[in-house]
């Protein structure tokens, strides 16, 4: 079968003599071919590429001498003469196959790299591939692996010469096609800028699990125990590289490394220690389930953990909260709440936010008039118009939310709720509003509360040390400092003591 004006009047594909990079005639045409000399793509005088010992050469090379327009006028496309497949000189070459047997790679002559002269054009192209020796092709050496002297070229095997090449797509129609720009790439919106690593807490280099848990046998094994060697190796370990430390030690040693930590420590240093070798998603699933058994419930806790977490984070809480307690952790906080505030904790704990980081202002817009229309603007309070939006909405497209709201009532969504909510569902908004403006300040209000006044929350501080230790700890020491106008580092010297506050300093990393 054959169309008009392609493939090629005489020769099929692949072409019958010649190397690649085509000598004269090659690919692409030489008269009518792609792209056009005079007038076309790219310009010959002046333009790019350059004429004379430019990119690509002008003579024999890419693109051709003389051209017409796309698509060709003589012979269609590809043109007839030397088209593509091209007749004469095309790919894939019969004297030497792929690769040629002579100027082949490394080329002898001006090649890439040449062995006379490394790389370097040929004399007379100037240009980029350059011109191999007739008969020669790219790739090849004498005798080298390709296609033996004489043999049928092409690859594959191709019709005999003048047969048409069968079921080729028709060239298309119509005048030149838009070319787009050299090295442009299509557009995918705003890209987000990355941060960088704002934890405290970095991998050890080379760090080695039999090694580490071999310090931690020998800190615990005989009379006393160790406690410095234990803090100065978890204090300078990852989550990374920690957690795999709990198998290796049962590997090595035939015994539960939870155990014998318990064993051998007490109170509160027992306690961050077992929660530095947990994995994430057991800890938060730890803490929710002490949040929510018992007489009392810790609402705070369990906004913190779910208003805080990432998606796949909380479907992996999921997970480990059914396999480990029996029971789904929508149920246990559905039998331990109530109202809008259980309303709140059930769709957070869904795991089902919009994660997008392009923000739609004119839909921000709307959101922020729809809170205003469901609090301020109304008697009483539409609070499952609150839950919609704080609950689903993406980040950053709530933070564009509340700074719309604030330009169109005056007045700061978190007073907002103060004035219009009341207990644990008021808290609970308010917290989640908190902890999307400005997470890290979120956290250090979370961490001045616990030490601030008589006593420590003690559970708080450990949560919120371990888990923020390798995300955000230098952003959250800097809203400490500003907020409170004291270090983080001193106010945890000031409210703890021993081994506890050693590690804990450990996990802070620093003084500001």
């Amino acid at each position: 079968m054959s169309y008009p004006g392609y493939p090629p009047q005489a020769g099929g594909y692949p072409p019958q003599a010649g190397g690649y990079p085509q000598q004269p005639g090659a690919y692409p045409p030489q008269a009518g071919g792609y792209p056009p000399q005079a007038g076309g793509y790219p310009p010959q005088a002046g333009g790019y590429p350059p004429q004379a010992g430019g990119y690509p050469p002008q003579a024999g090379g890419y693109p051709q001498q003389a051209g017409g327009s796309y698509p060709p006028q003589a012979g269609g496309y590809p043109a007839g003469a030397g088209g593509f497949p091209p007749q004469a000189g095309g790919f894939p070459p019969q004297a030497g196959g792929y690769p040629a047997q002579g100027g082949g790679y490394p080329a002898q002559a001006g090649g890439f790299p040449g062995q006379a002269g490394g790389y370097q054009p040929q004399a007379g192209a100037g240009g980029y591939p350059s011109m191999p020796p007739a008969g020669g092709g790219w790739g090849g050496a004498p005798a080298g692996y390709g296609m033996p002297a004489g043999g049928q070229q092409g690859y594959p095997q191709g019709p005999a010469p003048g047969q048409p090449m069968p079921n080729y797509p028709g060239a298309p129609g119509g005048g030149n096609p838009p070319m787009p720009g050299y090295g442009s790439a299509p557009s995918s919106g705003p890209v987000p800028i990355a941060k960088g690593f704002r934890g405290s807490i970095k991998d050890f280099p080379s760090a080695d699990p039999l090694r580490d848990v071999e310090v931690l046998r020998k800190a615990m094994k005989g009379f006393g125990t160790n406690e410095s060697a234990i803090i100065e190796l978890l204090g300078n370990r990852s989550m990374r590289q920690r957690v795999p430390l709990v198998a290796a030690y049962k590997t090595t040693y035939g015994k539960d490394l939870f155990k014998d930590l318990k064993s051998e420590l007490t109170g509160n240093f027992e306690n961050l220690v077992i929660a530095t070798l947990m994995k994430p998603s057991a800890f938060d699933a730890a803490e929710l389930r002490e949040a929510i058994k018992g007489a009392g419930t810790d609402e705070a806790c369990l906004i913190e953990i779910l208003s805080s977490r990432t998606n796949a984070e909380i479907g992996e809480i999921n997970q480990v909260y059914k396999a480990e307690y029996g029971k789904s952790l929508e149920d246990s906080i559905s039998n331990d709440t109530s109202g809008h505030f259980r309303r709140l904790l059930v769709s957070l704990c869904q795991g089902n936010r919009d994660e997008r980081e392009n923000v739609d202002v004119a839909l921000a817009k709307q959101d922020a008039q729809k809170l205003h229309a469901a609090g301020e603007n109304k008697v009483g309070t539409d609070e499952s118009q609150f839950n919609a939006i704080l609950c689903a909405r993406s980040v950053p497209h709530l933070r564009t939310v509340f700074h719309e709201y604030q330009q169109m009532c005056g007045r700061d969504i978190v007073k907002s709720i103060c004035r219009e909510m009341s207990g644990n569902v008021e808290s609970g908004m308010v917290a989640v509003v908190k902890c999307i403006r400005n997470t890290p300040a979120y956290f250090a209000e979370r961490l001045h509360k616990a030490m601030q006044g008589a006593g420590t929350k003690d559970r708080t501080l450990i949560r919120v040390m371990v888990s923020r230790s390798e995300k955000d700890m230098l952003d959250i020491r800097q809203e400490y400092l500003k907020n409170y106008q004291k270090s983080l580092y001193t106010h945890i010297s000031g409210d703890t003591s021993g081994d506890y506050q050693k590690l804990l300093l450990k996990l802070c990393g620093g003084s500001d």
